[in-house]
């Protein structure tokens, strides 16, 4: 783990925790893509899988962002 730099610690703890949890659902993501397995989200107010080739998808789409 790498250490913050002093940028990011001069940010509020909410913005930071934000930060935080984008990093780790980022990190969870790319692993299920790794690992060639399926991710389940929220569309539309229901449960819906997407496949190792979605979340692949996914994870390349968003990255840069």
């Amino acid at each position: 783990m790498s250490k913050p730099s002093k940028h990011v610690l001069r940010l509020p703890l909410e913005k930071r925790a934000e930060i935080a949890f984008k990093a780790a659902v980022a990190k969870a993501i790319d692993e299920h893509a790794r690992l060639g397995l399926p991710i389940y989200i929220g569309r539309d107010g229901k449960v819906v899988e997407l496949s190792a080739d979605e979340v692949r998808d996914l994870s390349r789409s968003t990255q840069g962002k």
